[in-house]
């Protein structure tokens, strides 16, 4: 078997504000395997400034797993702990080699085009009038879940703009999401989550910026409506931590990116945990490229998890990779008529 990667920089369509900053674009690495005249393709979608596998050592790491691919997925997996990333993109490259189709790495009706998967759709940081045309499209193309990102204009223009969506649109109509990624300090946290209770949110993705267990635990208490551990996650590889975490912070929900906690089976132990817990979950993409968000898509519906997920990511590059994956009406599809196109 002989292995290789490749390095892409994606290019927004337009700049994307998060509470961290605007991204123009994003890089993200390509694992190709071959074998018998076979192309398996993992995606390794590193994230800079969030990805606790944003190191230095990272491309080395890469040239390592290709220098020692004959140790299999499950040996790679347990020795790229510190880089999930990369154990996402191993798991998706074995699996895409070992698949009929390379695209096609969990066989269901699905990737069949028989059945969808219910999807939020996301409304970036902007300028107040840049989001409420972001909400306006999205309520018109039929979403019935709306995720804003929070946390970067002013909290009163925030909530004007929650306020817009439920004038026109009650909790049984449209779900709101809100992700502060952090924004919040502790010492406001629960005041702003109470002004945020009055427009019956379904949940908020990490209030306070993860690390600070002790005030993530009083807020999960008090908290007049769900919140949903994100970045908290980000870091914690052994099982045991895994479980002290939950223990600890006791969250409504965890919310589980694969390129940032383990792949597939590192997603997998996350659910096991939680669900043992009463714990819900949802699963997100992190603007990976349609080769990682076919990857997670496929791998959510074989879950069967009927809460609306985070895949919505597909759209957001001029340069991304033509694929069967589309969008309708709130709902991630697979187009059988359309075929993958990818080429660097």
């Amino acid at each position: 078997m002989k292995a290789t990667y490749k390095k892409h920089i994606l290019n927004f369509k337009r700049p994307s504000g998060t509470s961290r900053g605007v991204l123009t674009e994003k890089e993200t690495w390509f694992l190709l395997l071959e074998e018998n005249g076979k192309i398996g393709v993992g995606e390794c979608g590193l994230l800079r400034g969030l990805s606790v596998d944003d190191r230095p050592d990272y491309e080395e790491k890469l040239q390592w797993v290709c220098q020692n691919i004959h140790l299999g997925k499950d040996k790679l997996w347990q020795e790229l702990l510190e880089f999930p990333s990369i154990q996402f993109g191993v798991e998706m490259a074995f699996l895409s080699l070992q698949a009929e189709s390379t695209f096609e790495l969990f066989p269901s009706n699905f990737t069949k085009g028989k059945d969808t998967i219910t999807i939020n759709g996301l409304v970036w940081m902007g300028e107040e009038a840049f989001m409420k045309k972001q909400i306006e499209e999205k309520l018109a193309d039929g979403f019935t879940c709306i995720k804003l990102k929070i946390g970067a204009i002013d909290f009163q223009q925030e909530l004007d703009l929650v306020t817009f969506i439920r004038k026109h649109f009650d909790e049984k109509t449209i779900e709101i999401r809100v992700d502060a990624n952090g924004a919040f300090s502790p010492n406001e946290a629960l005041e702003k989550l109470q002004l945020l209770s009055q427009y019956q949110l379904h949940s908020i993705e990490q209030p306070i910026k993860a690390g600070q267990f002790v005030a993530m635990q009083q807020l999960c208490k008090k908290t007049p409506f769900p919140i949903a551990l994100d970045e908290e996650l980000i870091g914690v590889f052994d099982y045991e931590d895994k479980m002290k975490l939950l223990d600890a912070i006791q969250p409504q929900y965890i919310i589980l990116k694969p390129s940032f906690i383990g792949g597939i089976k590192g997603s997998l132990e996350w659910i096991e945990i939680a669900e043992k817990r009463n714990i819900g979950w949802w699963m997100t993409s992190a603007l990976e490229s349609n080769v990682g968000l076919n990857a997670i898509a496929q791998f959510t519906y074989t879950l069967n998890n009927k809460m609306p997920q985070g895949l919505g990511t597909g759209g957001l590059y001029t340069n991304n990779f033509d694929c069967p994956l589309a969008i309708k009406e709130g709902q991630l599809y697979y187009n059988t008529d359309l075929n993958w196109d990818f080429k660097f």
